[in-house]
């Protein structure tokens, strides 16, 4: 169980072992959404803040993914525009460190059944409807705990 005493109001505390982000209303109450987390995301610890936000963003794999699964994502190389059919969803939140872009995000899907499980390469992702509710809940600067 996540206790909440210790965080302030309006911190994001992502509990990626059990597919849960919560909202921090107070010490004894937080809004809770379920979540899909990525193997990357499994290992990504620790503080950082929202520094950016985008609605229907677009997409492009990082090197990385391109490197590791060329078939899956080298026709994405360039880029998917945002829209109802792009990876990130509705919404993306996007995690920086010490004003570096962590790459990690908070993210919409396409891909509601993944949600409560380990998926994706890394970010955090969430049914549409609760990142859109989400986006506009918390400003820039929101503090998101990985726990």
């Amino acid at each position: 169980m996540v206790r909440f005493k210790g965080y302030e109001a309006g911190t994001i505390v992502v509990d990626p072992r059990n597919h849960f982000l919560y909202l921090v209303v107070s010490p004894q109450r937080a809004r809770r959404y379920g979540v899909g987390v990525g193997k990357a995301g499994l290992r990504f610890k620790g503080v950082a803040s929202i520094q950016r936000k985008a609605k229907w963003p677009s997409w492009r794999p990082t090197d990385n993914m391109i490197r590791r699964e060329p078939r899956k994502y080298a026709r994405y190389a360039k880029g998917v525009p945002g829209g109802p059919n792009n990876p990130l969803g509705a919404r993306a939140l996007y995690l920086y460190r010490g004003g570096r872009d962590t790459y990690y995000r908070i993210h919409g899907t396409t891909q509601p059944d993944t949600i409560g499980r380990s998926v994706s390469n890394g970010c955090i992702r969430m049914v549409n409807d609760h990142v859109i509710d989400l986006y506009e809940r918390v400003p820039l600067g929101t503090k998101v705990v990985v726990i």
